[in-house]
């Protein structure tokens, strides 16, 4: 990852990453059902503890609903408008280190593109 400081011809986080954290109280299956407040943590956290975090690099955001709840629970990291739905804490370090660390993105935690709410 580039340690490009945001100026007039870059963005000003270089991955901007949204975990949904909506918590739906009629019934209805929703991320906050799965666990997306602690991962969103442990996300916040380790990218911290990478020195990931800040202007020109990482930032990581709790979100509503993004509509795509069948794939929940659900993050989006853009610019690159990549969508992972995830497990557990390591399903999470593996996006961290591979995706936000060293741009790769992890083929097997892609939501399937047809996949919404």
């Amino acid at each position: 990852m580039s340690e490009q400081k945001p100026g007039n011809d870059a963005p000003y986080y270089q991955h901007h990453v949204f975990f949904c954290l909506n918590d739906r109280v009629n019934g209805e299956d929703s991320c906050a059902h799965h666990g997306a407040k602690e991962m969103f943590d442990h996300c916040k956290a380790r990218v911290k503890a990478e020195g990931l975090s800040g202007p020109g690099k990482v930032r990581v955001n709790k979100a509503g609903c993004l509509d795509r709840c069948a794939g929940g629970p659900i993050m989006a990291v853009y610019p690159e408008g990549v969508w992972y739905t995830y497990i557990d804490n390591d399903d999470i370090d593996e996006i961290v280190e591979s995706h936000l660390k060293n741009g790769k993105v992890v083929e097997r935690l892609l939501t399937p593109p047809d996949v919404g709410r």
